[in-house]
């Protein structure tokens, strides 16, 4: 049903597309300035709303460049009541600073994570001290010109209609991949086939120059809500409460299900803010459950969300299990990492910090 009210919802998506045509004509005649800068700046992005995995994406590029770099994030800070420039403390908050960029500094403490609405700003008050800018779901933001554009799509949604907001998912027009320097599928199965993944490269149909990766997910050790570690398994005698409030919970869904007995799913909108109640209707259900062996699991991202004290006595309750995850190629991993890495070090050449 909901697929052929998108149907109706198509004209209204004309006038959207007409806008966001304009703007990127704009854009790429010079019409509007977006801005460079001599130091190495990635962005991280997609062409549909939420989903595609940026937040995974970002840490791995983290992980890859952390220890030979001075790096810092940048995202806009999705869902924080604060405005402006910030950069995260250690204890910072869904609430200060957005759940993804709270996520990236208890994760890694020793890099600088800020958020701008602004990016051009962001990256002013950042560029004197780093020789290295993640741009966290810049994409569509013109105002900066990136040195390394990379571009996910996420599996599951590959095959969809390129329909624009709010018939389709699309933010822009599809043919906005040619601003990619590489593209990654991610969320794939990983048992993807070769045929497949030619299915899929007819279907995203890269620009000359563009690379195609295939990235599946990587769930690894659960962990308590303060980064302790635990000793509990989920097997087939466990029920397990899913709490979430993530653009695209399938993957995770079906991870679980394969390996619990049951799952119980509370599920939310992306970067839904937890109210008391909600927690409390968790609570309530997780105690009435017979079930002997029973876990209360979230993500990365929603465990930021938990943080709010209002919430804390319940929470603390419930002991709440995370549920990490990773990208992970399934193959040319490294060729991947060796066109990111020569990128900054062509760029980092006449840095100050060098």
């Amino acid at each position: 049903m909901l697929k052929y009210l998108r149907w109706l919802l198509l004209p209204f998506s004309w006038p959207y597309a007409l806008v966001i045509i304009i703007r990127n004509l704009c854009y790429d005649a010079g019409l509007f300035k977006s801005q460079g800068f001599d130091i190495p700046v990635i962005s991280v992005g997609n062409l549909d709303v939420g989903g595609a995995g940026k937040s995974p994406m970002t840490e791995y590029l983290i992980r890859l460049l952390k220890g030979d770099h001075k790096l810092a994030t940048l995202s806009r800070g999705y869902g924080r009541k604060t405005q402006g420039f910030l950069t995260a403390s250690a204890t910072a908050t869904a609430t200060e600073s957005g759940d993804e960029p709270a996520q990236f500094k208890h994760k890694f403490p020793d890099i600088t994570v800020a958020v701008c609405e602004k990016r051009v700003a962001g990256i002013e008050h950042l560029k004197d001290n780093h020789d290295l800018i993640i741009l966290d779901d810049a994409y569509q933001h013109r105002a900066v010109k990136p040195g390394l554009n990379i571009l996910l799509f996420d599996y599951s949604r590959i095959f969809e209609p390129h329909f624009l907001l709010p018939a389709g998912n699309l933010r822009e027009p599809f043919a906005g991949r040619k601003r990619a320097d590489a593209i990654v599928v991610t969320k794939c199965p990983m048992d993807l086939t070769d045929i497949r993944k030619e299915r899929i490269k007819t279907r995203i149909k890269p620009f000359a120059g563009q690379q195609l990766f295939f990235a599946g997910i990587s769930y690894t050790a659960l962990h308590g809500l303060n980064g302790d570690k635990s000793n509990r398994v989920i097997d087939d005698e466990t029920t397990v409460f899913l709490l979430s409030g993530i653009a695209n919970p399938k993957p995770l869904v079906n991870h679980l299900q394969k390996q619990a007995k049951q799952l119980i799913h509370h599920n939310y909108p992306d970067h839904h803010p937890y109210t008391l109640k909600n927690i409390t209707k968790l609570a309530d259900g997780f105690k009435a459950c017979s079930a002997q062996k029973k876990l209360v699991i979230t993500t990365e991202k929603d465990a930021q969300r938990l943080g709010e004290q209002a919430l804390q006595t319940i929470v603390k309750q419930l002991d709440i299990l995370v549920l990490p995850i990773q990208v992970e190629f399934l193959e040319n991993g490294q060729q991947f990492d060796q066109i990111i890495k020569n990128y900054v070090r062509e760029h980092t050449t006449y840095n100050k910090l060098y």
